[in-house]
């Protein structure tokens, strides 16, 4: 029997272009890059429960990706500091457009798309002025680039549309870098972080800082809820033998704070978030670290830690969260803490990014 893609691929060649959708890519609830087991790199759609529907090759190593609200199509970011963003068809699983940041820029692994899908959103650095930006980009011509924006600070790392579908929020680092010296720090003297919420006209409507005490706390990683709090994930750059909370939860208009389940917990974690999601159902926040293989889990009067070695993607699954890990492990565990636990021979990648809901 013929499958779908070997029809859908006959129609094409007779002129007859069918709309995709994302049951023709396998109906995958997450993506995540990951490294393969001969050392190439790809991105692979995942089910909600752990199997991967399709897979497609990338030209180097993957970071964060944005999926297309509407079409089978996911942007796959490099590692930063990249300066390449590939457009991958999900169906065909190949590459479909290539983005590549202007001279001056570099990405900074994240992007967001449009509530309608017309237009990608991308984190930058313009580093010889030291300062972060929001690329805009038209995906109706191909990816065009359409201009940019400031982000509201320096070093912006990831980016998510808010539900009212128009204010997008930046997480501003704070660190300093230029493509010159790598990956090397260059302001912890001086940096500074924030929470940017640029309005349609790309101006900052609104702004968290952290203050003095964790001015060296860099803000990495976002998720937004369906009420519009904001969970932060941070990374500590300051004294070593200091451990302060690595999550955040921020509401515009309300109170902010941070999450902190005592000493050993807050050690355990190493001072590095490597990223943060919110459950659909029950709105518990998880927040992983690599470094320490764990991921913790704050649920309304209740928390959880589950041990798992170079855990760093996690995303909401009805009332519990999906983690993958560099060991190629994905697991799930439900709001009492049960669940499973599927290999796979690959390492995956830092996050684990949920489809749009359609």
């Amino acid at each position: 029997m013929t499958d779908r893609r070997t029809f859908i691929a006959g129609l094409l060649a007779t002129g007859l272009v069918p709309t995709l959708t994302w049951a023709d890519a396998g109906s995958p609830a997450f993506v995540s890059a990951a490294r393969r087991a001969d050392g190439s790199f790809g991105l692979c759609g995942l089910s909600t429960t752990g199997q991967i529907v399709f897979e497609c090759a990338l030209p180097g190593r993957g970071h964060a990706a944005a999926c297309h609200p509407i079409q089978p199509e996911v942007v796959a970011f490099a590692r930063r500091p990249g300066t390449f963003a590939v457009v991958v068809n999900c169906v065909y699983r190949r590459e479909s457009a290539r983005l590549t940041a202007p001279d001056g820029r570099h990405f900074y692994g994240h992007g967001v798309f449009s509530g309608d899908g017309t237009l990608l959103y991308t984190t930058e650095n313009d580093y010889d002025a030291a300062r972060g930006m929001v690329g805009i980009w038209d995906v109706s011509r191909g990816y065009a680039r359409m201009g940019e924006v400031p982000s509201g600070g320096v070093g912006p790392h990831d980016i998510r549309l808010m539900p009212d579908g128009q204010t997008l929020v930046v997480a501003n680092g704070g660190i300093e870098t230029h493509p010159d010296t790598g990956r090397t720090k260059l302001n912890l003297h001086a940096m500074r972080s924030n929470l940017s919420y640029l309005d349609a006209l790309g101006q900052v409507a609104d702004q968290l800082d952290l203050g003095e005490l964790y001015r060296r706390h860099s803000i990495r990683h976002l998720a937004v809820g369906s009420d519009g709090r904001v969970a932060f994930a941070m990374q500590w750059q300051g004294d070593s033998a200091a451990r302060p909370p690595v999550l955040g939860l921020h509401h515009r208009g309300g109170q902010s704070g941070l999450f902190d389940a005592g000493a050993q917990s807050r050690a355990e974690m190493r001072g590095y978030a490597g990223s943060v999601a919110i459950a659909p159902v029950g709105h518990a926040i998880a927040v992983t670290s690599p470094r320490g293989g764990v991921c913790q889990i704050f649920g309304k009067g209740a928390f959880q830690e589950h041990r798992l070695p170079d855990v760093c993607g996690v995303a909401g699954l009805n009332e519990g969260f999906m983690m993958t890990a560099g060991t190629g492990r994905v697991l799930y565990r439900d709001r009492d803490g049960m669940g499973w636990d599927v290999q796979h021979a690959c390492a995956w990648d830092n996050h684990l990014i949920s489809l749009p809901a359609i």
